[in-house]
């Protein structure tokens, strides 16, 4: 029997490759892993053009997964340079890079990175249109963004962010209510400024039955882009982004009629407080479908440290139903990040990831933590250092500080708890000042 994409297969009670691969990956029965596919509430992005490809499954009841913003700027073109940086979190175990390359050659970075990539691939192809057709925004039609899409969609890539929500009837909804920070989105503020200009519906929307058809054709997960999204505390859960929010689970049904996955994205910066409320809000309005976020950052004054304004925010989002954290770095809101800012925002991004797996009781998220525990109550050192989300900086912290005593560090020496406390039940003498025999 043939299909289409995973969505169709799972429907039709085919139990693809990917699907067996993301089964026993995820500790799932396979069954109940095609089941949720077909009901739309996990995705597994995976273009049949992709041949790289180690899939990943994102939705309820799976590993909180995370997505690595790279690509390159007019400011900052050199190719080569942002490679490397796809090795360094390919060798950290990301499982999606999203490609937001926004000058230059594009098509060449996307293919080069699609080849060596065995993680899920995003792009925003209406980055690209402007670069690729050397046109102004205003003078690119409706017909040359999806054909942007299809091309994004033959050279691989597995989930393309599109903006299709922002339609006039929700642009109306923004003019009506006034925020301190408009459209954040860079790819929703463009299609905003192209609607303005062009006194036209957004083309993704108007023609959104065709960019099925796109997605249908090459199995191209559409991860429905939140243009709307709060770009600061005082903004979010405003009457833009719910107006959105509701577009995309119209959207999402109509997707599914054709058999074509469906992400949804969402916020941005929030209150703390708003959260819960948030994940639960879209999780009903866009059916279950998996809900990809962007932290949320919780506080707006810290530049340089949103790493950990966004983990916050990721860790209590995929507490209550998130999916798929997309990393923010130091750098968020400043520059490109560097080769460091980009592995210090994977491993924020990582934790926050991993804490809410706990909190979620998915399979192993405990035991990892068990072990870690362990390996410290017995003074393994080497063990830590193998459990440790980031091996490098442990071991490079305790190379730079050794201590006297190997079963101790330099904070507590030989007042040590554990290595105290294991000599104690153990029955052992005590000797904190004596040296040792």
């Amino acid at each position: 029997m043939t299909y289409t994409t995973q969505m169709d297969a799972a429907r039709k009670g085919i139990i693809t490759k990917q699907m067996e691969i993301v089964a026993e990956k995820e500790r799932m029965d396979v069954d109940q892993l095609r089941e949720l596919v077909a009901q739309g509430k996990v995705a597994i992005p995976a273009n049949k053009n992709h041949v790289s490809l180690d899939p990943q499954g994102v939705g309820e009841g799976l590993r909180t997964k995370i997505n690595v913003n790279l690509g390159i700027s007019k400011d900052c073109c050199n190719i080569d340079v942002e490679l490397e940086k796809v090795q360094a979190a390919l060798d950290m175990n990301v499982e999606a890079i999203m490609d937001l390359s926004s000058y230059g050659k594009t098509k060449e970075f996307r293919q080069r990175l699609v080849n060596m990539s065995p993680a899920m691939i995003g792009t925003v192809p209406v980055y690209d249109a402007v670069g690729f057709y050397d046109k102004e925004l205003q003078d690119i039609t409706a017909e040359e963004f999806l054909q942007v899409v299809e091309k994004h969609a033959q050279d691989g890539v597995d989930f393309a962010t599109i903006h299709a929500g922002i339609n006039r009837e929700t642009a109306s909804v923004f003019k009506r209510n006034k925020r301190l920070n408009h459209i954040v989105s860079r790819g929703g503020s463009l299609l905003y400024a192209w609607m303005e200009l062009n006194d036209k519906e957004n083309p993704f929307f108007e023609h959104f039955d065709e960019l099925l058809d796109i997605c249908q054709k090459y199995d191209l997960t559409l991860s429905l882009g939140d243009a709307c999204r709060p770009g600061s505390i005082n903004d979010a859960t405003d009457a833009s982004q719910i107006k959105e929010l509701m577009v995309l689970g119209e959207l999402t049904k109509r997707a599914w009629e054709k058999n074509v996955q469906i992400i949804i994205e969402g916020p941005g910066h929030m209150d703390l407080k708003e959260i819960q409320a948030n994940m639960l809000i879209e999780k009903k309005l866009c059916h279950g479908a998996p809900f990809y976020v962007l932290g949320p950052v919780v506080t707006d004054v810290a530049p340089g440290y949103d790493h950990i304004t966004s983990a916050i925010g990721g860790a209590i989002a995929a507490s209550h139903g998130a999916d798929f954290l997309c990393y923010v770095t130091p750098a968020e809101h400043l520059r490109l990040p560097n080769m460091e800012d980009m592995k210090e925002g994977i491993v924020a991004t990582k934790i926050a990831a991993h804490a809410a797996d706990i909190a979620k009781g998915i399979k192993g998220a405990k035991e990892w933590d068990y072990e870690m525990s362990k390996a410290r109550q017995n003074l393994n050192w080497e063990r830590m250092f193998e459990l440790a989300i980031d091996p490098d900086k442990p071991r490079r912290y305790r190379k730079e500080s050794m201590p006297e005593h190997e079963d101790s560090c330099t904070m507590c020496g030989k007042m040590c708890s554990m290595r105290n406390m294991n000599k104690i039940m153990e029955g052992k003498d005590l000797n904190l000042l004596r040296e040792d025999d």
